[in-house]
This record gives structure tokens, sequence and C-alpha cells, in this order.
């Protein structure tokens, strides 16, 4: 991939953790200016570390991680402020209200008050939760906290988002609105980063993919590539959907016998 145009460049990365568990190994991704990016993997296979790492909460033992063009140790105050994450257990202020917690989230990154008020109207507009802005988060369903993670994570239009399986345990209405809101930021310039097990989700929505196992790269492309690159891999064009090519790619890497009993 054309590394001049790179939001997001990762070489080399490693992580083992003290239990000795290799988490990442040698891991390269590049994610492109304007890309709807999707990371793919197993449970465990090491996206969420990865993520962690981008955000500053965790150290990586060895390689590198870019952001913009420039080097990226997690502490720079003026990096942080373009970028949004919804992590894989997000955090809130759930006694605050919607609307509350959205315009402290505006606030936060600097925004004036009324423009922080301005946006966090328009966001629960947008995700359809008009009716419940002044409810406690604590009340809410899980759907409705994605949606309030995502919009707190983007209140500010940072450059880059990334979000750790913002579809699940949530209705298709709640998914549909998500896929809407993440559609909308890549038209306008944003760059977007997510992990999903949700695989026929990630075919429509993501302009590239990358799958990892084992804390490595399989296979990173654009999306219309992804066929031929399977025919390349795989030895047959069999594959029609990304589900064919995930499951021949990783599926044969950990299929295990059954049971004796079944």
């Amino acid at each position: 991939m054309d590394e001049r145009n790179s939001i997001l460049e990762i070489k080399g990365l490693g992580k083992t953790f003290e239990s000795g568990t290799t988490v990442l190994d040698s891991l390269d991704l590049s994610v492109q200016s304007g890309a709807i990016y999707g990371f793919l993997g197993l449970n465990g296979a090491g996206k969420t570390t990865t993520i962690r790492i981008i955000a500053g909460l965790l150290r990586a033992d060895e390689g590198s991680v870019s952001l913009f063009g420039s080097p990226w140790t997690g502490t720079d105050s003026a990096v942080k402020s373009r970028l949004g994450f919804v992590l894989d257990e997000p955090l809130y202020f759930d006694w605050l209200s919607a609307r509350e917690y959205l315009e402290w989230n505006g606030r936060m990154y600097g925004l004036p008050e009324e423009e922080s008020h301005k946006r966090a109207a328009e966001l629960l507009d947008f995700l359809d939760l008009p009716e419940v802005d002044t409810q406690q988060i604590k009340t809410f369903s899980t759907g409705m906290k994605k949606k309030i993670s995502l919009a707190a994570a983007i209140i500010h239009k940072p450059s880059l988002v990334i979000l750790d399986e913002p579809f699940e345990g949530i209705d298709p209405l709640a998914a549909r609105d998500i896929r809407d809101t993440l559609t909308l930021m890549a038209s306008k310039g944003s760059t977007v980063l997510i992990t999903s097990h949700i695989l026929d989700t990630v075919e429509r929505l993501c302009s590239h993919i990358g799958i990892l196992h084992n804390g490595r790269m399989l296979l990173e492309c654009r999306m219309d590539e992804y066929r031929d690159h399977a025919e390349q891999m795989l030895r047959h064009s069999a594959t029609q959907s990304l589900m064919d090519l995930f499951v021949e790619l990783v599926g044969n890497r950990t299929r295990k016998s059954p049971p004796s009993y079944v």
C-alpha cells in the first residue's frame, strides 16, 4: 500500500504479556486517508491489543506506530485531539444524561460551549436519540450506549476514528445508524478503523480489510481486490464472499478434531 497517503502506519509491532503469551508478532498495518478499514480476526487474534497500543493504553515491546506521518508515542495532545475511540469496554460517566455527556466531551476537546451544545443536539437527532437526551446513560440499552459512545468519539470531528466491535450486541436499526454515520464521515474526509465479527456488514461498509491471525497479518487489501487475492492465496476461485475468504484463511489454521462422543 502507498505509505504516502497513510493516516496510520504500523511496522513490526510486537507484544508479549507477562504470562508469556505473544499477542502481536511483527504486525504490519497501513490505513489510507479516507478509508473505512475493517480490521478482522478471531477472538484473541490481537485486534484489541493493537487498538490499545494506538490509544496509548499499552506499550508495544517492539515495532513502531506512526500517525499522520509522524512517529506516535501515545502522549502528544495535538495528535490525540485528532483521534476518536470507541474501545471494547467503553467508559461512561453514566450518571450523566446523554446530552450532558456529549457536551462534556465536546468541551474536553476544546469546543466552545455553544458549539458543543449544537453538535450534541445534532448527533442525538441523527442517531435517533433525541427523546432520551435527558435520561441517565446507565438506563440505556446496549445499542443506545453504543450510539452514545460513537457520538462522543466523533463530536470533535476527528481525522481518525477507531472502533472496537461497534456492531456487537445491537439491533439492526442501531447498526444501520452507526453504518450511516461512518459512511457519512468517510465521505467528508475522515478515516475509520473498525473491528467486527459481522462480516457481511464489513463487506458492505468497508473500503479496505486486514485479516489478522495469531498476531500476524494474513491479508491486507482493498475490498474490491479480495477475491483476486483469495484466488492467488488459496489457488482456486470458489470464494464468493468475505465470509468464505475469512473461513478459508483462518479456519484451516484453527480446525480441531471433534470430541469422540460427537
